[in-house]
C-alpha cells in the first residue's frame, strides 16, 4: 500500500494529464492533472471507472463542442480505444485550449494516454507567423508541419523505446529460463560455430568449457565426442532432425542429444542432456525383465529335470545294492556323481533366475574391503597373496550382500587362474564422480582370445569338468541389476576383471544435526525420536508427505530426512526423495523386500528395514556414537 501511495504521488507531480485504462476499458490509474484538465467528478477518476461513461460525461459537458449524433460519436471513440493502436493527435477544446493526445498500448493489454496543453506553443507559432515578414507562407507552413511531425516522431520514439524495453526484459527472462534448465541448449550456424548457448555444457559434459559462443563445435566437445555427433550434425544441416545417445569417454557420462534443423539460417538447434542415471536405471530394469523371463522359461524345465535326476539317483542306489560284477561299481559311482552335479547345476541356475533386487545401503567401502580380505584370505593357499587397496573415504550406496558374493567369486576365479602361486590385487576407485570400479587383477595366464569373447556367456568355462561356467555370469547379472557393467581383459602379468557400479555417495552425518522424522505411528515415532536424540541429533516430526514438505520448506536447517514408506494420506514417503532433491532422504519400512513399494523405494535411496536398534541406526547414518 505504501508503494502504491508513492507511485500515485509521483504521478501527481507530472505536469501533463495521464490516464491508464486496462484491456476491459476500465481505469487502472490516473493523476490529479487528468481530473483537473477535464474537470472530472471523483467517480470517474477512481480505478475501475468505465471509459465509455467518461466519454459520455465529456460529451455532455461540451468538451467536444456540438455533437449531432452523440451515440455514434461515443461508439466511434470506444472502438478506437479498443483497437489499442499507438496514436498522436492535436485538437482544440470547446474552451479554446489546444491539447495534444499521445496514446501507446501496453503489453498486458490496455493503453496509457498523455494529454499536454500546447496552447502556448500554438500561440508562439501564430505570433511567429504574424510578425515575421521575411518568412514566406511556404516556410511557415513547413515549419508548422515539421513541428507536428516532430511531436508525432517523439510519440513514436517513446513507443519504440517501450517496445525495446519489453524485448530486452523478454530476452533476459528467456535466457534466465534456459540457464535454469538441467540441459544444454545451443545453436550452431552452417559452419558449425556456436551462435547461442545457455552455458550449461560443462554441467552436462564435465570438463568442457561453459563459454562457447564463437567456438566451433569440435573445439567445445573434443575430438572423440565430435566424431560421435558429426554424422547426426551433418544430417541436421541437410534438413533431417535426429535424436541419439552416446557415451562421453572423457566424463564417462551417457548423453542424449537432439538436433533440430534451423531452416531459416541453415543452422542447427541443439538440446543435450545427461541421462547417465536414467540409463543405469533402464539397464537395471532390462536385466530384471530378462531374469524374470529366464525364470519363467527355466522353472518348468528345472522341475522336470529335478524329477528325472531324483529317479536316476534312486535307480543307481538300487543298482549299488544289487549283486553286480565288480566293474559295475565305478560306473554306478560316476553316474551318481553326474546326477548330483546336475542337481548342483540346477541350484546355480535357480540362483541366477530367482527374484533378486539391488538393495543399496550406506557402505563404508574401506571397512567393507577390509572385512572381505579377512573373509577371502583363508580360501587362498599361502603361496597366493591377496592385496586389497582403496583410496575411497566417503560412504557409497551399495548392496553389501551381492557385492560381497560377486567379489568373492572374482577372487576365487583369480585363485584358480594363478595355479599354485602368484598374487591377486583388489582395488576400488571412483571414476569421475559417476562410477565406482572394483578391479581384480591376478598373475595367472590371463584370458584367451576365446575367453575374452565368451567369458560372460552362461555355461562357458575353461576349467573343464571342474567349472560350471556360471560364476562370471552371476557377477555380470549383478552388475546389470545395479545398472553397472562388467569388463574383462588382460594385463602384462595376467587377467583383469572390472566390476563397474553406479556411484551414489552416502552422507556421513554428524551427531549434532537437525533431523526431520516422518512417521505416522505415535509410539514408533517416539521410539525412533529417542534413538536419534540419544545419538546427538535434534528432531522435528511430521506424519505425512504434505506436512513433511511444508516443514522442509519452512525450516532450512534440516540436515536430512528419515521417513517411513507408508504414511498418513495417499502419498508414500518415497515421494520425498524426488521432492527434496537438495536434502538427503532416507527411508525405513517394515514391508518385505518382495513388496513392490519396498523395491521402488530401494531403487531411489537407502532403506533401513524395521525393526532396527540404535546401533543399526547409527551404522546406517554413518557416524560412531556412544551405544551404551
Amino acid at each position: 500500500m505504501q508503494t502504491d501511495a508513492l507511485i500515485q504521488a509521483g504521478l501527481n507531480l507530472i505536469g501533463q494529464a495521464l490516464s491508464i485504462y486496462d484491456s476491459d476499458l476500465r481505469l487502472a490509474a490516473c493523476n490529479a492533472r487528468f481530473a483537473e484538465m477535464f474537470n472530472l467528478p471523483q467517480a470517474l477518476t477512481r480505478p475501475g471507472a468505465d471509459f465509455e461513461t467518461t466519454i459520455r460525461h465529456l460529451v455532455e459537458c461540451g468538451e467536444y463542442g456540438e455533437i449531432d449524433d452523440v451515440e455514434s460519436f461515443i461508439c466511434a471513440r470506444v472502438e478506437q480505444a479498443s483497437a489499442f493502436q499507438p496514436h498522436y493527435m492535436e485538437r482544440t477544446r470547446a474552451n479554446g485550449r489546444t491539447i495534444s493526445v499521445e496514446g501507446a498500448p501496453l503489453p498486458q493489454g490496455g493503453w496509457v494516454t498523455v494529454y499536454t496543453d500546447i496552447t502556448e506553443v500554438k500561440s508562439q507559432e501564430q505570433l511567429l507567423r504574424t510578425r515575421s515578414e521575411l518568412l514566406s507562407e511556404e516556410v511557415l507552413a513547413r515549419s508548422e508541419e515539421l513541428a507536428a511531425t516532430n511531436r508525432k516522431l517523439a510519440a513514436t520514439v517513446s513507443a519504440l523505446e517501450e517496445a525495446q524495453r519489453e524485448l530486452t526484459e523478454m530476452e533476459a527472462r528467456t535466457r534466465l529460463t534456459t540457464e535454469m534448465m538441467p540441459a544444454h541448449i545451443a545453436h550452431v550456424d552452417s559452419a558449425g560455430r556456436y551462435t547461442f548457448s545457455n552455458r550449461r555444457l560443462s554441467n552436462v559434459m564435465p570438463g568442457r568449457p561453459s563459454k562457447i559462443v564463437g567456438l566451433h563445435i569440435s573445439e567445445a566437445l573434443g575430438d572423440d565426442a565430435y566424431a560421435r555427433v558429426l554424422p547426426h550434425l551433418q544430417m541436421a544441416l541437410a534438413g533431417d532432425p535426429s535424436t541419439f545417445e552416446f557415451t562421453d569417454i572423457h566424463s564417462s557420462r551417457r548423453i542424449r542429444v537432439a538436433f533440430t534443423p534451423d531452416e531459416s539460417e541453415n543452422g542447427v538447434y541443439i538440446l543435450s542432456m545427461d541421462v547417465t542415471e536414467e540409463t543405469q536405471a533402464r539397464a537395471a530394469l532390462q536385466q530384471t525383465r530378462r531374469r524374470e523371463m529366464a525364470a519363467q522359461l527355466t522353472s518348468g524345465l528345472a522341475h522336470d529335470f529335478s524329477n528325472l535326476l531324483t529317479i536316476i539317483l534312486g535307480m543307481q542306489s538300487k543298482l549299488a545294492r544289487m549283486d553286480l560284477p565288480n566293474d559295475a561299481d565305478p560306473l554306478i559311482t560316476a553316474t551318481l556323481q553326474a546326477a548330483r552335479r546336475g542337481g548342483d547345476l540346477l541350484n546355480r541356475i535357480a540362483d541366477i533366475t530367482a527374484h533378486r533386487a539391488w538393495r543399496p545401503e550406506p557402505l563404508d567401502v574401506a571397512n567393507f574391503l577390509s572385512d572381505l580380505h579377512t573373509l577371502a584370505a583363508p580360501s587362498l593357499p599361502d603361496s597366493i597373496a591377496l592385496h586389497v587397496d582403496t583410496s575411497i573415504t566417503q560412504r557409497a550406496l551399495l548392496d553389501p550382500g551381492q557385492l560381497q558374493d560377486s567379489l568373492l567369486n572374482l577372487i576365487l576365479n583369480a585363485r584358480d587362474a594363478c595355479g599354485g602361486h602368484g598374487a591377486i590385487r583388489l582395488t576400488a576407485t571412483e571414476m569421475r564422480d559417476t562410477w565406482i570400479d572394483f578391479t581384480v587383477e591376478d598373475t595367472g595366464s590371463g584370458f584367451s582370445e576365446e575367453a575374452l569373447k565368451h567369458a560372460l556367456d552362461p555355461f562357458f568355462t575353461t576349467k573343464g569338468d571342474g567349472g560350471s561356467g556360471l560364476g562370471l555370469s552371476m557377477v555380470y547379472d549383478m552388475a546389470k541389476l545395479a545398472g553397472g557393467q562388467l569388463q574383462v581383459g588382460n594385463t602384462n602379468s595376467g587377467a583383469r576383471v572390472t566390476l563397474r557400479l553406479p556411484l551414489r555417495h552416502a552422507a556421513r552425518h554428524l551427531s549434532n544435526e537437525l533431523v526431520l522424522l516422518v512417521e505416522d505411528s505415535p509410539d514408533l515415532r517416539t521410539t525412533i525420536r529417542d534413538m536419534l536424540t540419544s545419538l546427538g541429533h535434534s528432531v522435528i516430526e511430521a506424519t505425512s508427505v504434505d506436512e513433511a514438505l511444508a516443514l522442509a520448506q519452512g525450516v532450512p536447517d534440516i540436515a536430512f530426512v528419515l521417513s517411513d514408506i507408508s504414511l498418513e494420506g495417499p502419498a508414500l514417503g518415497s515421494e520425498l526423495v524426488s521432492a527434496l532433491q537438495k536434502k538427503p532422504v532416507y527411508l525405513m519400512t517394515s514391508l518385505p523386500v518382495s513388496d513392490t513399494r519396498h523395491q521402488a523405494a530401494a531403487s531411489k535411496t537407502a532403506v533401513l528395514p524395521k525393526p532396527f536398534t540404535k546401533s543399526d541406526l547409527a551404522t546406517f547414518l554413518g557416524h560412531k556414537a556412544d551405544l551404551s
